[in-house]
C-alpha cells in the first residue's frame, strides 16, 4: 500500500528562541497549505515547494493574555484559520491574497525559452503564492479548549468544563446556548429507549473528530472512555444528541476517523489502537480489529511503547500513521496489515548495535495525496550529551518531511484486474515488469502456458520470468512538463501487456510508452487544463478510457482516446454522463461506471474505423440503481464486473456464458457485495436477433461475500487447465491475511450434488502485502520496505544529529510468495481431498511444485509435533496421503525431514512410513540421490549395521549406474559409520588448486588428474573447470594410514569385485571412468589379477565390443588401396597430419635422423609407450634417412599452462625444447590430387572420435604399465598401429613374461586373423603389416627364451646416435601399401605430443570436475 521512500527531509525553519519552536502542524482541506503553530507564531507553508510563505507573530502583550497557541483548524474553503490557545481563547485568521497577480518566488526563463509562451495557470501551480494574515476576532469561551473540530460551515469545539459549542466561523456563537455533555445520553445502542447520562460532574471530551459518512462525532472522555454522538434528528441540539459507546474501552487517549470505511480508530494507553465500526442495524459500536505490536516481531518493546499520541488516517483513507508517546511510529493499512514499524530494524539500531532513541512525534499531517508526511519532531531525551552544543539540531523541534510511495490500487481500483503492481510516487512510477524487449512475446518465457487461452477469450497475461525477473524496479520520471502545472499525480493505471502507463495530474494526463521511452501530453495546453479526471483511468486494448468534468461545459462526460494518436480532444470519443462519475473499470468489451446518485453503468466498448482515424465507439448497456442499498457513494471502493457466479459454469445452460460478465463485485466500505445476473427467468432471450439482448438480464438482490476486504482481484482470461485458479475470486483483508472464493468442479463432469455448495470461501495467512495476483502462477506479488545505514560513514562526534545518521535510507523490494500449500491445506482439512487433487494436478507443471507440497507437509508437521494439547482430528496422516498421489512423493518428504529437527522425525514418518520401506523404493525407482538423503535418516534413526547394509546395497546400485559422485560419497559415509564418525555424514572433498607446474607433477608418483565427467552424470550438478589437482578427501588418502582397517578391507572388496565384473564383461570404458572418478588403484589390481580376471578369453568378442563402446569403425579397404599414391613417406605423414591435428593453426617443423628408431629406449619401457596419434612414418627400411614431419601440438582450449614435459615418466629427461625448430615456410604452396583426398578421408572415416582415441591411449598406458600385455595388444589392434605391436614384442623380449599368457596372445592374434578373413576383411592389411611380428612372437612363445641382445641401451645426449638393432627392429618393413610406423622416433617426437594426449586425457572420462589417483 505505502512504502517509505529515502530519507526524511528537514525544512529550515526561522531561527529563533524555543519558545518559537513549531508545535503543531495541520494541513488545509485541499492539502496544498500547512498551518504551523509555535507557541505565539502561526506560519502559513505551501506544500509544493515546501517553502513558508508568511507568519504572524503575536505581541507579547496580548500573548500573555491568550496564552500560548494550541490547535489549529481550517476553514473548508482555506480562507480562514480558527486557532484555540491555552487561556480558553479561539482567534480567528483570515487568509487573504495580496494583489492577484503576485508570487513569493517567480522563476525567471532564458530568452526564448518555450515557457515564456503565456500558459494558463503555469505561474501559480508551480510558485507559492503571496498570502497574507489578519487576525480577525477573538472569542473567549473561558475554559480550557480541549479539541476543535471543523463541521461544514460551522466550528465545533470542546472545552474542559464539559460543554461543547457550535459556532460559526464568523466568529458568532450561532445564538444557540452551548450543551452539556452531562444532558446526553448515552447507551450500548441506539436501540435503547433511554441511555444512562454520563453520571459524573468533571467529564470533559479529550479528543474528538466529525464523520460525515456516519454523521456523528467519535469522542475521547477525559476518563478514557470513548463514545460516538450522534444527531437523531437534523437538529443540533442537547435533546436531539445521543451517544453508543463500548462497555470495554477504558483507557482512550486520542481517536481518528476514516471517512471512506466508517471506522473510528481509538489510541489507547495500552499503546493498542481499537478500531470501531458502527453496526447498522442496531446502532452499537462493533469492534472492528485492533492495531497493536506483537511480542514475536518485537519482542523487547512491543508493551514499552506508552500511550498512542496521535492517529492520522492518510487522505486516500487507505493506510493509518500511529504514533507513540515514547517515540517511534507505525503504518497500517485499513484493516489492520502492518507496513512499517519503526521501532525495530534498522530504525531502532545504530549499524554497531548500540540502541538509538525514537522520533519523538509532537504532531503531525499528511500531505497532498499522501506523498509526504508533516511531521513536528519532539525534543531528543539525550540532553546530558547536547550540553555542550546549545544549538543542536535535535534539542530544537524542528519540520520533518517522510516521503511514501503508494500503490495505484489505492486511487484506482481498477488495475486490480491486471498482474503487474504499479507503485506511484509524487514525480515517479514503479513497475515491476521487465523490460520492455521482454514484454513484446509476453508468452514465449513460460511454457505451461497454452496459446488457446487467448482464443478463449482475454489476454494473454504475463510470463513468469518477467514478472519475477529481478528484484529491481523498473522506475518511469513522470514528464516534468506535464508536472510543473499538474502536480500532484493523482490516478496511474498500466495495459495488460506492462508497456503503457497513464496518469492523471491537477488537469488533463498524460501517457508514456515503455517501447519507445516518451511521454505523450496533450498539444493544446487549453485542453489539459478544461478537464479535470474524476474517476480513474484504464486501459482498454489501445484505447484510454476515462471519466472526467469538462470545466468550460460544466458537463460529467465518459472519453476514449487513442494510444497511437496526437493526443488532442479532436481524436477523442466523448460520451455525455448523468451524474459524477466516481469509479470506473473495463472488463473484456464492456465498461462499468459508478456515479455519485449510487448507480452503476454498463457500456459496451468497440473499435472503430472511421477513414483514417481510428476511435472506440461507446454504447450503454444497462443501469442499475444501488441507492436503496448503499448509504452514500463515498462509501463505495471499488466496483468491478467479473464472470464469477455462485453457479460454476456446469449447471449452465448453455456453456459459454460461463466467462461472461455474470456478476457485479462492489467494495461498499470494507464489505464484498456481489450482485449476480438473475438467470431464474425464461431464457428465451438467448434466441433474439440482436446478441447485445442477452446481456441485459437483471441483477438479483446484492449478497455479502466477506466484510473487512481491502482489494479484489479476478481475471477475465479463461484456461481449461486451470480453472480453480482462473475462476477463483482472490480477496485481500488486511491483518486477516488473503481469502480465496474457490469454485468447486465434480470429477469427470459427473452432476454435481445437490447439496453441496459450488463456491468456498478459503483463508489464508501470507508473509507479505498482496498488490497483484499471478492466477495461473498461483503467486502473489508484493513490494516491501528494506533499509540501508548510512550511518558508519559519518564518523565525526557533530556529524551525529545528521538525518542520514538518525535514519536509515528507505528503498521499496519487490516481493512474491507462494499461495497454494495454503489453499490445498484449507481443502484438505475441509475433506475436500478430490478437489485439493484437481487443484494440485493442474499446478504440477509449474517449477515450485515441489516446493509446494513440501511446505505443505512442512508446516502442518511443525504444528502438530509441536502442538502442547493433544489433537483429537490429525491432518498429517491425510497430508501424507494426499502427497502420495505425486511422484514426487519420496523426494518431498525427505526434503521435508532434513530440513525438520530430529525430535519431529518419529511423528513424520509414522505417518507416511517406514524410512526403510521409503529407501527401498527409491532404490526400485532408480532414484538413487533421494535414496541417499534417505540414508542420511536411517543412519540417525537406525543402528550402524543397518544403515551400513543399505548403504551397500545403495553403494552397489550407484557403482552400476555409474553415478560417481554419489560413490565418492558412499565411500566416505561408509568409513564413517565404521570408524564410528556416524553423527553427521562427512563433509563432501573440496578439490586443492593445480600445481605450479601445469598440475603434471605428479605424473611422478604414476597418478593422472581427469576432467570430465561420464555421460551418465548430469553435468549440471558440478562445476566445469579443469582440475588438475591430487585428490584431496578420502579419494586420496584411503588407502594410507587406515588401510589395515577392516573398513576399509570392505570397501576395497566391493570396488574389486565390480572391477572384475567390468573387466569380464570387457567394459574398458566404464572401468576407465571408474578408475579414474574413484580413485581406484587400476594398475595395482590388474597386477594382481593379471592371470585371472584381467585376462583376455575371446579377442574377437573384446575388439567388437570395445569397437562398440568407443564409437570405433570397423576398418574397410578402400576401392583405391592397391594403386595408392602414398607410397612416399613424406606425402603420408603430411596427409596423417592434416587429418588428425585438431588445431592445425601452427605445423611444426621437426628434422629426424630415422636411424634413431630404437636409441630412445630407456631404462622403463614407459617413456615410449603409445606413440602418439600423429605417427611419423619411414619410407623404406634401408639405412637412416632424412625426412621431414609436420606436427602441430594440440592446443587445449585455454589451458595451454598443463603442456608439462612427458620426461617427467623418466628419470632420464635428456630431451630439451630445442628440438622443435621453425615452421616450414613451403607448407601453404603444398596441394594435394584428388587421389591422395579420397585416401585422406577414406583415413578419417576410419578412425573414431578424437576423444575415444585419447581414451584408449590412456588405456593403453595403464595396462601397459600393469603388464597386462593381451589387452594392450587388442587396443593396438583397434587403434591400429604397428608401433604399439613392436613396443609389446620388446617387452616380451626384455622382461619375464608368463608362458600361458604368451600363448593365450598368440591363440588370441590366430582368432582375430580367421575372423578378419571371414567376417571384416578391412583388418587384413595391418595384420599383414605385423605379421613379422607375429612370427617373432611364435618364436618367442615357442623359445620362452630372452636373449641379453635384447637389452635396452642407455639414451645419449645427442639424435646422432644410431642403434645398432635399429635395423633389426624394422627388418622386414615395407609390407602393403602403408609403411610400417617408426617405433623409436615416437620416444622423441612425442614428447610433447605425448603431453598434449595426456592434457586431453582430461577430457576423457569426465565432464564435471573430478579427482582421480592411478598410482
Amino acid at each position: 500500500m505505502y512504502f517509505l521512500s529515502g530519507w526524511p527531509k528537514r525544512l529550515l525553519c526561522p531561527v529563533g528562541s524555543p519558545a518559537e519552536a513549531p508545535v503543531h502542524v495541520q494541513s488545509d482541506p485541499q492539502r496544498t497549505f500547512l498551518a504551523v503553530l509555535a507557541a505565539a507564531r502561526l506560519s502559513i507553508w505551501y506544500s509544493r515547494p515546501s517553502v513558508l510563505i508568511v507568519t504572524y507573530k503575536e505581541p507579547a502583550k496580548s500573548s500573555s493574555q491568550f496564552g500560548s497557541y494550541k490547535q489549529a483548524e481550517w476553514r473548508p474553503d482555506s480562507t480562514m484559520i480558527a486557532v484555540s490557545t491555552a487561556n480558553g481563547y479561539i482567534l480567528f485568521f483570515h487568509i487573504t491574497s495580496t494583489r492577484g497577480d503576485k508570487y513569493l518566488y517567480e522563476p525567471v526563463y532564458p530568452k526564448g525559452s518555450p515557457q515564456m509562451k503565456g500558459t494558463p495557470h503555469f505561474k501559480e501551480e508551480q510558485c507559492a503564492p503571496a498570502l497574507t494574515l489578519e487576525m480577525r476576532k477573538v472569542l473567549d469561551l473561558q475554559a480550557p479548549i480541549t479539541s476543535l473540530q471543523s463541521v461544514l460551515e460551522d466550528l465545533l469545539v470542546a472545552t474542559s468544563d464539559g460543554q461543547l459549542h457550535l459556532i460559526h466561523w464568523e466568529g458568532m456563537t450561532n445564538g444557540k446556548k452551548a450543551i452539556n455533555l452531562s444532558t446526553v445520553p448515552f447507551s450500548l445502542d441506539l436501540q435503547s429507549s433511554r441511555g444512562s447520562f454520563l453520571g459524573f460532574a468533571d467529564v470533559h471530551i479529550r479528543d474528538m473528530e466529525y464523520c460525515a459518512t456516519l454523521d456523528g462525532f467519535a469522542v475521547v472522555f477525559n476518563d478514557g472512555k470513548v463514545g460516538f454522538i450522534t444527531p437523531v434528528s437534523s437538529r443540533f441540539t442537547a435533546e436531539q444528541l445521543h451517544g453508543v459507546w463500548p462497555q470495554d474501552v477504558v483507557d482512550g487517549t486520542c481517536v481518528a476517523v476514516n471517512n471512506k470505511y466508517r471506522l473510528m480508530a481509538f489510541g489507547c494507553a495500552s499503546g493498542s489502537v481499537q478500531v470501531y465500526t458502527i453496526d447498522n442495524t442496531t446502532g452499537a459500536m462493533l469492534l472492528s480489529h485492533k492495531l497493536e505490536l506483537t511480542a514475536k516481531q518485537y519482542p523487547d518493546i512491543w508493551n514499552k511503547t506508552g500511550a498512542v499520541k496521535l492517529v492520522r488516517w492518510s487522505p486516500d483513507n487507505s493506510v493509518v500513521m500511529v504514533t507513540w508517546e515514547c517515540g517511534g511510529f507505525s503504518l497500517w493499512s485499513v484493516f489492520g496489515a502492518q507496513l512499517i514499524c519503526t521501532l525495530g530494524g534498522d530504525f531502532a539500531y545504530r549499524s554497531d548495535g548500540t540502541k538509538k532513541d525514537p522520533l519523538k512525534i509532537n504532531s503531525m499531517s499528511w500531505g497532498a495525496e499522501g506523498y509526504h508526511l508533516w511531521v513536528i519532531s519532539g525534543c531528543g531525551s539525550q540532553n546530558t550529551e547536547i550540553e555542550s552544543e546549545p544549538k543542536s539540531i535535535v534539542k530544537q523541534p524542528g519540520i520533518l518531511l517522510f516521503q511514501f510511495i503508494k500503490s495505484a490500487l489505492t486511487v484506482n481500483p481498477c488495475m486490480s484486474n491486471q498482474e503487474q503492481v504499479l507503485l506511484q510516487g509524487e514525480d515517479r512510477l514503479y513497475l515491476n515488469c521487465g523490460e520492455a524487449s521482454q514484454t513484446q512475446n509476453p508468452r514465449s518465457s513460460s511454457v505451461h502456458y497454452k496459446p488457446s487461452s487467448l482464443a478463449e477469450g482475454g489476454f494473454e497475461s504475463q510470463g513468469l520470468s518477467t514478472l519475477l525477473g529481478h528484484r529491481h524496479w523498473h522506475v518511469v520520471q513522470i514528464s516534468s512538463t506535464y508536472l510543473e502545472s499538474n502536480w500532484p499525480i493523482r490516478f496511474s493505471a498500466i495495459d495488460k501487456l506492462g508497456q503503457n502507463i497513464a496518469v492523471v495530474g491537477k488537469f488533463g494526463f498524460a501517457h508514456y510508452s515503455l517501447l519507445t521511452k516518451k511521454w505523450k501530453l496533450f498539444g493544446n495546453i487549453t485542453q489539459e487544463q478544461n478537464m479535470i479526471v474524476t474517476g480513474g483511468l484504464a486501459w482498454w486494448n489501445d484505447f484510454i478510457v476515462l471519466a472526467c468534468y469538462n470545466i468550460s461545459d460544466r458537463q460529467e462526460e465518459l472519453r476514449v482516446y487513442l494510444r497511437t494518436s496526437n493526443l488532442d480532444n479532436a481524436f477523442a470519443h466523448v460520451t455525455k454522463a448523468q451524474a459524477e462519475t466516481l469509479l470506473l473499470s473495463v472488463f473484456r468489451d464492456m465498461v462499468v461506471v459508478f456515479r455519485a446518485d449510487c448507480s452503476i453503468c454498463l457500456y459496451s466498448i468497440e473499435r472503430k474505423s472511421e477513414g483514417p482515424n481510428t476511435t472506440a465507439g461507446i454504447q450503454v448497456l444497462q443501469e442499475v440503481s444501488m441507492s436503496r442499498y448503499i448509504p452514500h457513494p463515498f462509501l463505495v471502493v471499488s466496483v468491478t464486473l467479473t464472470s464469477v457466479s455462485t453457479e460454476n459454469g456446469i449447471t449452465l445452460k448453455m456453456p459459454q456464458q460461463a466467462r461472461d460478465a455474470e456478476s457485479i463485485m462492489l467494495n461498499l466500505a470494507g464489505q464484498l457485495i456481489m450482485m449476480q445476473r438473475d438467470r431464474s427467468g425464461p431464457q428465451i432471450r438467448e434466441k433474439d436477433s440482436n446478441p447485445n439482448q442477452r446481456k441485459l438480464l437483471p441483477f438479483c438482490p446484492p449478497v455479502v461475500l466477506a466484510q473487512s476486504v481491502e482489494n479484489v482481484w479476478t481475471t477475465c482470461r479463461a484456461n481449461k487447465q486451470k480453472r480453480h485458479l482462473l475462476e477463483a475470486l482472490w480477496l485481500s483483508c488486511g491483518g486477516a491475511g488473503m481469502k480465496v472464493w474457490l469454485p468447486l468442479f465434480p470429477r469427470d463432469h459427473r452432476k454435481p450434488h445437490s447439496f453441496l455448495s459450488q463456491r468456498i470461501m478459503l483463508p489464508f495467512h501470507i508473509n507479505i502485502y498482496p498488490l497483484a495476483v499471478l492466477f495461473e502462477d498461483a503467486l502473489v506479488l508484493g513490494a516491501v520496505n528494506d533499509t540501508v545505514l548510512y550511518d558508519s560513514l559519518y564518523t565525526r562526534s557533530s556529524a551525529r544529529e545528521q538525518l542520514e545518521v538518525l535514519f536509515p535510507f528507505c528503498v521499496v523490494e519487490r516481493t512474491s510468495q507462494i499461495y497454494l500449500h495454503h489453499i490445498l491445506r484449507q481443502l484438505l482439512v475441509r475433506n475436500l481431498g478430490e478437489q485439493a487433487l484437481l487443484l494440485a494436478q493442474s499446478c504440477s507443471t509449474l517449477p515450485y511444485f515441489p516446493h509446494v507440497l513440501e511446505l505443505m507437509l512442512h508446516e502442518v508437521l511443525e504444528e502438530e509435533a509441536t502442538s502442547r494439547e493433544p489433537i483429537p482430528d490429525p491432518l498429517l496422516p491425510t497430508v501424507a496421503k494426499f502427497i502420495t498421489e505425486f511422484p514426487l512423493f519420496l523426494q518431498t518428504v525427505v526434503h521435508c525431514a532434513r530440513k525438520t529437527e530430529y525430535a519431529l522425525w518419529n511423528y513424520l514418518f509414522a505417518a507416511v512410513g517406514n524410512p526403510k520401506d521409503l529407501f527401498e523404493e527409491c532404490l526400485m525407482a532408480q532414484d538413487l540421490d533421494t535414496a541417499a538423503s534417505y540414508l542420511i535418516i536411517l543412519q540417525n534413526m537406525e543402528v550402524p549395521a543397518v544403515s551400513r547394509q543399505h548403504a551397500t546395497l545403495l553403494f552397489n546400485t550407484a557403482l552400476e549406474q555409474g553415478k560417481w559422485d554419489l560413490c565418492r560419497h558412499m565411500i566416505r559415509f561408509l568409513k564413517a559409520i565404521g570408524s564410528g564418525e556416524s553423527e553427521t555424514p562427512p563433509s563432501t572433498p573440496t578439490a586443492q588448486e593445480p600445481s605450479s607446474s601445469g598440475g603434471f607433477e605428479f605424473f611422478r608418483n604414476r597418478s593422472i588428474s581427469l576432467s570430465q565427467s561420464a555421460d551418465n552424470v548430469p553435468a549440471s550438478k558440478f562445476s566445469l573447470q579443469k582440475t588438475l589437482s591430487m585428490p584431496s578427501g578420502p579419494s586420496g588418502k584411503r588407502w594410507s594410514k587406515d588401510s589395515d582397517c577392516a573398513e576399509n578391507m570392505y570397501i576395497d572388496m566391493m570396488l574389486w569385485r565390480h572391477a572384475r565384473r567390468l573387466l569380464e564383461e570387457v567394459r574398458l570404458k566404464d572401468l576407465g571412468c571408474f578408475a579414474a572418478q574413484l580413485g581406484f588403484e587400476l594398475i595395482s589390481w590388474l597386477c594382481k589379477e593379471r592371470a585371472r580376471a584381467a585376462r583376455v578369453d575371446n579377442f574377437v568378442i573384446a575388439l567388437k565390443r570395445l569397437h562398440k563402446d568407443f564409437l570405433w569403425p570397423l576398418p574397410i579397404i578402400p576401392a583405391s588401396s592397391l594403386s595408392s599414391p602414398f607410397k612416399n613417406g613424406k606425402l603420408r605423414t603430411v596427409g596423417e597430419q592434416l587429418l588428425k591435428s585438431q588445431s592445425a593453426d601452427r605445423f611444426l617443423n621437426l628434422e629426424i635422423d630415422a636411424g634413431l628408431s630404437n636409441v630412445q629406449r630407456s631404462q622403463s619401457w614407459l617413456s615410449n609407450i603409445g606413440p602418439t596419434h600423429h605417427e611419423i612414418d619411414t619410407a623404406s627400411s634401408q639405412g637412416p634417412q632424412m625426412q621431414e614431419a609436420f606436427l602441430s601440438p594440440l592446443s587445449n582450449k585455454g589451458d595451454e599452462c598443463s603442456i608439462g614435459s612427458a620426461t617427467d615418466l623418466t628419470e632420464s629427461s635428456s630431451m630439451v625444447d630445442g628440438d622443435w625448430t621453425v615452421v616450414d615456410e613451403n607448407f601453404s604452396t603444398l596441394s594435394l590430387t584428388q587421389s591422395e583426398l579420397e585416401h585422406i578421408s577414406m583415413e578419417l572415416a576410419s578412425k573414431g572420435p578424437h576423444k575415444s582415441q585419447v581414451q584408449l591411449r590412456y588405456l593403453l598406458h595403464i595396462f601397459m604399465e600393469a603388464g597386462c600385455l593381451d589387452w594392450c595388444i587388442v587396443i593396438g589392434l583397434i587403434l591400429r598401429e604397428s608401433s604399439i605391436i613392436n613396443q609389446i614384442l620388446v617387452i616380451m623380449q626384455t622382461t619375464e613374461v608368463d608362458g600361458e599368457m604368451l600363448q593365450n596372445i598368440q591363440t588370441g592374434l590366430h582368432a582375430v586373423d580367421r575372423w578378419a578373413s571371414a567376417d571384416c576383411p578391412g583388418y587384413k592389411p595391418f595384420l599383414n603389416i605385423i605379421k613379422p611380428q607375429l612370427q617373432k612372437l611364435s618364436e618367442i612363445t615357442e623359445e620362452q627364451v630372452h636373449p641379453e641382445a635384447f637389452q635396452p641401451v642407455t639414451v645419449g645426449k645427442t639424435p646422432e646416435q644410431t642403434s645398432p638393432r635399429a635395423e633389426e627392429s624394422r627388418g622386414s618393413s615395407g609390407h602393403g601399401s602403408i609403411p610400417q610406423v617408426e617405433v623409436g622416433g615416437s620416444g622423441m617426437v612425442s614428447r610433447k605430443e605425448e603431453n598434449t594426449a595426456r592434457t586431453e586425457e582430461e577430457e576423457t572420462f569426465q565432464d564435471g570436475t573430478y579427482d582421480c589417483c592411478v598410482s
